[in-house]
């Protein structure tokens, strides 16, 4: 049992991913379902106990071992396009590499068409196996097509070679059965017991909590499908878990999870499911992405977080003068750095300087002296980084009284001119 870190973009039988029903991850006696004689056939269960036959404690196989959480996680999905579950039987009936089983004759058969026509298929594809239980949403013989979020009915080993050129070379309808389109969220958890025991031990524990969750919180139920299904590829980051959700423009994909514990589902349910925002710190990656893409996108989302997170931790009086150093760069230009009531650059773009009658005026002196007053948080926080405005012309600092005292005295003058005419004249 190699762990390997990746899958290949079809994973024969037991690989692969997801599929959504409710039911319950408990162990079944093997049933020997007669749709279709031979497609559902199995000799039996592979061994007893929850799990798929698989007995192991927590500390060797599960949350406590010593591996676990140590392994980066992004990058680890190798790139596909469309992912499709079979829905068939039970974890606790799966042989270990289901390609190779004669007595499972509907995925092994599947498999081996996929194989045949992957170089003729425009999407990557990956096969995987969920649970399918007759009367239930997912019944056995249910293909389940992500990311286009539709359900195909009840396919038997007879139909497979139709079914795998009509609609996933193709592209077109199956005529046999027409397509049903499915909604919500879908969470598949690899409980694959027989082809590896970390998974057969945690992926039940994680099923269940799961439903749990779910259940205490209404407005999920109905809404939220979760299944086990058969090996994803990376053995060693169980629990691993697959989720297929709109996101918050409303697009699916699947998003891979690893080394979930139970206290992470709700995380899981809250942020994912809830907010449309992975949980950075288990994700694996997603379909569509390269693993580099990938490893790429986890950098940029928390370098986004971490830049908001600095900004949200400054203090109120360091934010606020942050702001108001912002506000004046993008007003004033780095210009003299004041208010938007400043007038210390006259001839320049700012506001223009409000009209006001020569008796409402203030003195220059008495106008700086209130900027000086409502400036003082700036100063509080340190010497000022703001530029100095040059000094203003003798033009520019003209005002309305200086006009009317120059008329005063050019008038003075004129009446002086006049009056000593006429003296001169009299004498």
């Amino acid at each position: 049992m190699g762990d390997s870190t990746r899958s290949s973009p079809i994973t024969f039988g037991g690989g692969g991913v997801l599929a959504g029903d409710d039911t319950s991850s408990a162990p079944e006696p093997a049933a020997q379902i007669g749709s279709a004689s031979g497609s559902y056939q199995n000799e039996g269960l592979l061994g007893g106990g929850e799990g798929g036959g698989v007995s192991g404690s927590d500390a060797e196989f599960g949350f406590q071992r010593p591996e676990f959480g140590r392994e980066t996680l992004a990058g680890t999905v190798q790139f596909y396009e469309r992912h499709v579950f079979l829905c068939y039987k039970t974890p606790q009936v799966w042989p270990s590499h289901l390609e190779a089983a004669e007595s499972d004759r509907l995925p092994r058969l599947f498999s081996a068409a996929l194989a045949a026509r992957k170089g003729d298929m425009k999407k990557k594809t990956r096969l995987t196996l969920c649970e399918g239980e007759d009367g239930t949403e997912s019944s056995n013989g249910d293909v389940l097509i992500f990311p286009d979020m539709i359900r195909y009915r009840r396919l038997t080993h007879f139909d497979v070679d139709n079914f795998v050129e009509e609609v996933l070379v193709k592209d077109t309808e199956w005529p046999p059965g027409a397509a049903e389109t499915i909604t919500g969220s879908f969470v598949f958890v690899c409980a694959h017991g027989s082809r590896d025991r970390r998974c057969g031990v945690c992926g039940p524990v994680l099923i269940k909590r799961f439903k749990e969750e779910i259940n205490l919180r209404g407005r999920l139920q109905g809404q939220v499908s979760v299944s086990p299904c058969s090996h994803v590829g990376g053995h060693k980051y169980a629990g691993n878990v697959v989720i297929f959700s709109p996101n918050k423009d409303g697009e699916v994909t699947g998003h891979w999870y690893g080394y979930v514990a139970p206290d992470d589902v709700p995380a899981l349910l809250e942020q994912h499911i809830g907010k449309g925002e992975i949980v950075d710190n288990l994700w694996r990656g997603q379909m569509g992405l390269s693993e580099q893409e990938q490893k790429k996108a986890l950098e940029l989302l928390r370098h986004h977080v971490n830049g908001a997170i600095e900004q949200s931790t400054k203090g109120p009086v360091e934010a606020a003068a942050t702001e108001a150093l912002s506000a004046s760069d993008t007003v004033s230009g780095g210009c003299c750095g004041g208010t938007g009531s400043s007038t210390c650059c006259p001839n320049g773009t700012l506001k223009e300087k409000p009209e006001k009658s020569s008796l409402d005026e203030k003195p220059v002196e008495k106008e700086n002296a209130e900027k000086e007053s409502s400036s003082g948080m700036s100063k509080a926080k340190g010497p000022s980084t703001r530029k100095i405005c040059p000094m203003p012309t003798w033009y520019e600092t003209w005002e309305r009284e200086d006009t009317y005292a120059a008329l005063a005295v050019v008038a003075a003058i004129a009446s002086v001119a006049v009056a000593y005419s006429f003296y001169k004249q009299l004498r």
